[in-house]
């Protein structure tokens, strides 16, 4: 793609990498990857919306291209939250929308809490906004597989040994049908998954998506949602990790909000139904560029 510009932002903690792809007339874009401890995708559709606006990915700090430190006590929403606001400080963002999926909704959600200038809009997709609804919803996905699958998925949990690889396999099984439904997954989504920065995840969340051990396992955003102003849309996958049920019912806490399922998605459908994702962010995006302006 034309129009590209890479670089660094130091943070608090480290260096994070950025890219901005595109350069049309409208609002920027500031998207949050998932994770935490994942990153952005290179062929993430979004960046197709270039022509449209300045579409902006960056790296959380622990993952992807930037900077990997160990210690711990980085790993806090407040800090990713403060993180968040060094990158909108350096890149000059005076107005943008602001995209977060999956942990990056939390993250979204929480900068959002401090009532801060500039964001226009706000999109949550496949939003993660109570751990522990998080948590009910994929236990309840669990109990429609095969009892052999839940069993070892109970045991290694039980026993410590979810860096198994019978765990491994076993939770595939369960990604193939709630995370991606693309078959075979893309390279690019292999090595997303295999780069990703265990540390933070496991210290932030836990060992897997069914049981909530680390920092965020009381996180809950539903007492602040009623008090975003901006406009919102609320998306998530008909086979999502974050079901519609869930999407919907955070989206009604919102006066301003929108609601989409993308009927063939679970949780990537910027994998799954790339140009439909792309197509429905764009239309939105470009809606809320002819408002004014709070």
């Amino acid at each position: 793609m034309e129009n590209v510009k890479e670089g660094f932002i130091p943070v608090t903690g480290g260096n994070v990498w950025y890219r901005i792809s595109g350069n049309g007339p409208g609002i920027p874009l500031l998207i949050l990857h998932g994770g935490p401890g994942s990153s952005s995708i290179d062929s993430d559709p979004l960046r197709q919306l270039g022509t449209d606006r300045p579409v902006i990915h960056y790296d959380q700090l622990g993952s992807g291209k930037s900077d990997r430190p160990t210690d711990t006590r980085l790993w806090t929403v407040e800090r990713f939250v403060e993180e968040l606001g060094q990158v909108v400080r350096a890149l000059g963002l005076e107005e943008f929308h602001l995209l977060g999926h999956s942990w990056g909704t939390m993250l979204a959600a929480s900068y959002l809490a401090g009532k801060p200038a500039g964001v226009r809009s706000v999109i949550f997709s496949s939003p993660a906004l109570s751990a522990r609804r998080w948590e009910q919803d994929q236990r309840k996905y669990l109990r429609e597989f095969p009892q052999e699958i839940q069993e070892t998925i109970e045991r290694s949990e039980r026993e410590g040994t979810t860096d198994s690889e019978t765990y491994a396999e076993t939770v595939r099984a369960y990604y193939e049908r709630h995370f991606c439904r693309v078959t075979p997954w893309p390279q690019e989504l292999e090595d997303e998954m295999a780069g990703m920065n265990q540390q933070v995840y496991n210290f932030m969340w836990g060992a897997s998506e069914f049981t909530v051990t680390g920092t965020l396992k009381d996180f809950d955003a539903t007492g602040w949602l009623p008090e975003i102003s901006i406009p919102a849309l609320f998306t998530c996958g008909r086979f999502d990790e974050a079901t519609s049920e869930a999407t919907e019912y955070y989206a009604g806490l919102v006066p301003a909000s929108e609601f989409h399922v993308f009927e063939h998605s679970s949780h990537m459908p910027g994998i799954e139904e790339p140009d439909t994702y792309a197509e429905v962010i764009r239309e939105w995006l470009n809606g809320q560029d002819l408002k004014p302006g709070a």
